[in-house]
């Protein structure tokens, strides 16, 4: 009567589990993500392969799309195909300021190409009798598979693992369980012949594990427990662990290629010249381990780390960094971080069961009645900078790992290796949170100071695309310290402005086509910051007019994104006289140059439009009926534009500008910014190193810093009207819709559109699939507070 489930949880919400009845008649064998999460394959003890997709690009909807089976063949190994993308890490190059010195792009071909050399979707798995079976995703939905055997003597494999290789190709190795017997490596090629998935297979060089080979412990080790590459894409380095009951031993094999001796009769006859001679792949042990409490569980590094030399003294030169080391997990509920490498002990963490050895004496553990409480299966982050294990009372737990992997490391040190893996992820585009479990409050400053001196190094082309994404980086950083956590609010709106920004510039069109190279959007900035005359309509007199033309429904269709930029240029300026006040929202805008220019643009273009659709304008409530408020507000902002559009020649606003900004209240009314609500995760709460329990299902009544009463002013009291954060449309107090939120910053928007204009399609198109701050979309209760 069991139900085989699926439980998806969101690190930052890891009380929220959702649970999918898998459909899979036995237990599920394996679990695979893709690269960017969004897919999960689960194969089973029957043989059948499933893939599961988000639904609606939501974190707690899925569905099962596609799938797979070899009937009543066991599952031992799955992995989805290789799409090509490889970034190695140089961490002897972490001090260089151009990020293409530190990440390079490795030259690495997809497992399968599609015509124009797209990578092809699909996966692969090896069954318990032998088989290796590969389903391909075609772009019209379709799945083509096929199934081979590794070899023609067919043997029964108990343990199996899949790595890629640089050319294209895909390694397979197996073990029956023996280490009597020797562990085998596979070549498989995939191709599409004829509409067909075609697989060939070659025999590589096998390897039996050493200490079969030894005298002294030729027994000892009856079992091969363990099984894996060092990397999915590094086939030539594989991990081997041997086991009894009670104890397990750890090789490190790396395949070389190596010169053939040639007998001396032969080179008499022919001489070996140079590269004439003949070369030899073979298996050659790396490292190995002494006698180990007995292992339950590994885990990999993912990080793809470039060094130089794989000689292991200079791999242990490097060896504080993060990402070199790997977990193992022992049965007494110990956990291992050891080198990937060398094997050598790098940390160690002591679970609650386990006991802490005193001294060199006491290390030998006398074994406690009934079994230990240990990690049955374990998961290195991106980073290496967390570990979730699931333990074998069905517990799961996140450890934290240390950057200095226990060693005392100096301050300066520990945030080069954050800010080196910061930048890691800015350039990739993998999730930062558990780089952020290691950042103190007294770090956040320094952090996200020298994170944007790296930024500001980069060419403009790549400042470009990285713009929003340290935006965001910034943001979930400031979260972290209660004296920057106003200046989170900054960074959302920022975001939102670059947004808008981008999507009102994109609906101007050139007037002739054949006009020159620059848009009207480029012209707009170009003249904007070339005129700097405080009168709107003087600025306006130098656009091409025509250019700015678009139909009054998609005019009155971007009203709520208009009144947006109004209100907040409104209250910005509002808050000029009360500058001194970090700790209000907005205070960064106020000496942002380049975000007052981009306001300025989009007063400009508004202002236009107001001339075509006047009920498009954003409303502001004035105390006289004759006052022009836009040309108010545009006049003050420009004054205080000028004072900081240099970025290095910063002064500060003078007395008449204050003065005008301090009538302001008298003459308008000040809107309330709707900010962003603070984000009910969980990072927040694990500053203080304490350990936090929690339960499924139920959401913490922790408290993190001070953020909540500080922010009191700023957030709406539980009765009061809900907002869509992205569509700026009040939702009223009891939302009808369902809505969606961001797992990161909080973000709520409604799930389906209300729109049908095209140009407010555009807008929603921009973040379907994330958050503007990047993080995923999560469904929320219709009754949500």
């Amino acid at each position: 009567d069991l139900t085989h489930m699926v439980h998806i949880i969101d690190t930052e919400h890891p009380w929220d589990v959702y649970s999918v009845n898998s459909g899979h008649t036995e237990v599920i064998t394996c679990l695979e993500w893709d690269q960017s999460g969004s897919r999960l394959l689960s194969a089973d003890a029957d043989g059948h392969i499933k893939c599961w997709s988000m639904t609606d690009h939501l974190a707690n909807s899925w569905q099962n799309t596609v799938g797979s089976s070899v009937e009543g063949d066991p599952v031992v190994a799955l992995s989805w195909l290789h799409n090509g993308v490889k970034l190695a890490l140089h961490v002897e190059k972490s001090g260089a300021s151009n990020f293409g010195e530190k990440f390079s792009r490795v030259k690495f071909s997809p497992s399968l190409t599609l015509f124009g050399g797209k990578p092809m979707e699909g996966w692969i798995a090896v069954t318990i009798s032998g088989l290796v079976t590969v389903s391909l995703l075609k772009p019209n939905g379709q799945v083509l598979t096929s199934t081979e055997s590794l070899c023609r003597l067919r043997c029964r494999v108990a343990l199996a693992d899949v790595a890629f290789t640089g050319g294209g190709n895909i390694v397979v190795a197996t073990s029956d369980g023996s280490s009597t017997s020797p562990v085998q490596f596979y070549k498989v090629c995939v191709s599409v012949v004829n509409e067909k998935c075609r697989i060939d297979t070659e025999i590589l060089p096998s390897l039996f594990m050493r200490c079969t080979t030894d005298p002294a412990r030729k027994d000892k080790y009856p079992a091969i427990t363990h099984l894996k590459f060092l990397a999915r894409d590094m086939s030539e380095q594989v991990l081997l662990c041997a086991s009894n009951q009670n104890s397990s031993i750890v090789e490190c094999w790396s395949l070389r290629k190596e010169g053939l001796p040639v007998n001396n009769i032969f080179q008499q006859i022919s001489p070996v010249v140079g590269d004439k001679q003949p070369m030899i792949l073979k298996w050659r042990i790396l490292s190995a381990t002494n006698d180990l409490d007995r292992v339950s569980a590994v885990a990999l590094p993912k990080l793809p780390i470039s060094l130089t030399n794989t000689d292991l003294k200079v791999a242990n030169d490097t060896k504080f960094f993060p990402g070199l080391g790997l977990a193992l997990a022992f049965h007494d509920g110990s956990v291992h971080i050891v080198h990937r490498l060398s094997l050598q002990t790098m940390a160690v963490f002591y679970g609650s069961s386990s006991q802490r050895p005193v001294d060199e004496q006491t290390i030998k553990r006398q074994r406690t009645a009934g079994p230990l409480v240990h990690f049955k299966a374990m998961q290195l982050s991106w980073t290496s900078l967390a570990l979730a294990g699931v333990d074998s009372h069905g517990k799961l737990s996140m450890l934290r790992i240390s950057p200095s992997m226990g060693h005392v490391l100096d301050m300066n040190m520990s945030l080069r290796h954050l800010l080196f893996l910061l930048e890691y992820c800015m350039v990739t585009g993998y999730d930062w949170w558990d780089i952020l479990l290691h950042v103190q409050p007294n770090m956040v400053q320094n952090l996200v100071e020298k994170l944007h001196e790296e930024y500001m190094r980069q060419n403009a082309a790549l400042q470009q695309v990285l713009s929003t994404r340290i935006v965001a980086m910034k943001a979930s950083l400031c979260k972290l310290s209660s004296s920057t956590v106003a200046r989170v609010c900054d960074y959302h709106a920022k975001l939102f402005l670059i947004a808008i920004s981008c999507t009102l510039k994109s609906l101007l069109r050139p007037h002739f086509l054949n006009t020159p190279d620059k848009s009207p959007g480029d012209r707009l900035t170009e003249i904007c910051s070339k005129i700097t005359d405080i009168d709107i309509d003087k600025v306006m007199i130098n656009l091409k007019t025509e250019e700015f033309v678009l139909e009054m429904t998609t005019l009155q269709s971007l009203q709520q994104l208009i009144q947006w930029v109004g209100d907040f240029v409104l209250y910005l300026l509002a808050s000029l006289p009360n500058q001194g006040s970090p700790v209000r929202p907005g205070h960064s805008f106020l000496r942002d140059g380049a975000s007052l220019g981009m306001f300025r643009e989009l007063m400009v273009v508004i202002r236009i439009w107001g001339l075509l659709k006047p009920s498009c304008l954003p409303v502001y409530t004035a105390t006289s009926d004759t006052q022009d408020s836009m040309s108010l507000l545009f006049r003050l902002l420009t004054k205080l534009w000028l004072c900081c559009r240099e970025e290095n020649h910063i002064t500060e606003p003078d007395d008449t500008l204050i003065d005008e900004c301090c009538l302001l209240p008298s003459q308008l009314l000040i809107p309330n910014i709707d900010w962003l609500p603070i984000n009910d995760g969980i990072i927040s709460k694990l500053q203080n190193k304490q350990l936090v329990r929690l339960q499924f299902g139920k959401a913490p009544g922790l408290v993190g810093h001070a953020v909540s009463s500080q922010f009191d002013a700023f957030v709406r009291a539980p009765g009061q009207p809900k907002i869509d954060h992205l569509r700026r449309l009040h939702l009223g107090a009891y939302p009808t819709e369902e809505c969606k939120s961001c797992t990161r910053c909080g973000c709520v928007t409604m799930l389906k559109s209300p729109n049908k204009v095209t140009a407010v399609k555009q807008w929603e198109q921009r973040w379907i699939k994330n958050c503007l701050c990047g993080g995923l979309w999560r469904r929320m209760p219709l009754s949500y507070s």
